[in-house]
């Protein structure tokens, strides 16, 4: 059955007004407790973890196509979608090449920090979106569950976050504006930072085996000393000569999928020894 929609046409629409300021503002996504997923794979991962979808748009020329049309045809039969003009939906879109469909969502609510967390992944400072989606994304593929957001990272649920977390939101439990000091209080497991130090490992020497909370913090300024001062232990990736350190969401990965191999594979060391 054909998709129906509903069409519009101005700038001064509520409904489009409103999608707008989601894309642009923080403000407006906390006062309205909303915020845009952007792109048919954002959507798909969305209706995938049964995330009520509150307004869908597509542009006129997206509605055409298969993917967006076969991502429609999955939504509930009273939802009708919006469909507007390619130049309106160029200035509701979040980015500058707009993909055709975007959707706003609830909100989602900040869960608590939990002690017992298997592993956890703890931020410090972490401002640019595209990093903080990256290492949402990562976090996620290596199989952590839980991110902590210290003040002063970006909005974990903005649409630049989303959309460079390419879905990894909707796998995680997301704590922001996280007391991360009270919630390793309890933490049974081991801390670990990067960083540099006489104390500290390199990465491929240290035993990741096991529950642990890892802390990254902004590229430059690093954990903040407080932070840094309840890691138990502090670990450096080995580079080479010349280069002073990587950017935070390359650091993330190379740790995280460190202690993923570790955990799958116990008995083999970094060297390739088993």
């Amino acid at each position: 059955m054909a998709t129906r929609f509903t069409v519009l046409a101005s700038r001064n629409n509520p409904r489009l007004k409103l999608l707008a300021a989601l894309a642009d503002s923080a403000h407006a996504r906390r006062e309205h407790g909303q915020t845009l997923l952007d792109g048919v794979h954002l959507l798909d991962c969305a209706l995938a973890a049964k995330v009520p979808l509150l307004e869908v748009c597509v542009s006129e020329s997206g509605r055409s196509r298969a993917e967006i049309a076969t991502l429609l045809a999955r939504l509930p039969e009273k939802q009708v979608p919006v469909c507007v003009p390619d130049a309106l939906f160029a200035h509701i879109s979040p980015v500058d090449t707009p993909t055709g469909i975007l959707a706003s969502i609830v909100l989602p609510v900040s869960v608590q920090p939990q002690a017992n967390e298997p592993s956890v992944v703890v931020l410090d400072a972490i401002q640019d979106p595209g990093n903080l989606g990256a290492i949402l994304r990562t976090a996620a593929a290596a199989g952590i569950e839980a991110v902590w957001l210290l003040p002063g990272c970006a909005q974990a649920w903005s649409p630049k976050v989303l959309r460079a977390g390419m879905g990894a939101h909707f796998r995680l439990r997301i704590s922001e504006q996280a007391d991360a000091l009270a919630g390793l209080g309890g933490y049974g497991g081991k801390v670990v930072a990067t960083g540099v130090g006489v104390t500290a490992l390199t990465l491929f020497d240290a035993d990741l085996r096991g529950p642990l909370a890892w802390l990254f913090g902004a590229e430059g300024q690093g954990v903040s000393p407080t932070l840094l001062a309840r890691a138990d232990e502090i670990v450096t990736i080995p580079m080479a000569a010349g280069i002073e350190s990587l950017n935070v969401g390359a650091a993330a990965a190379v740790c995280l999928f460190e202690q993923l191999r570790q955990c799958r594979w116990p008995d083999r060391r970094g060297n390739g020894e088993t």
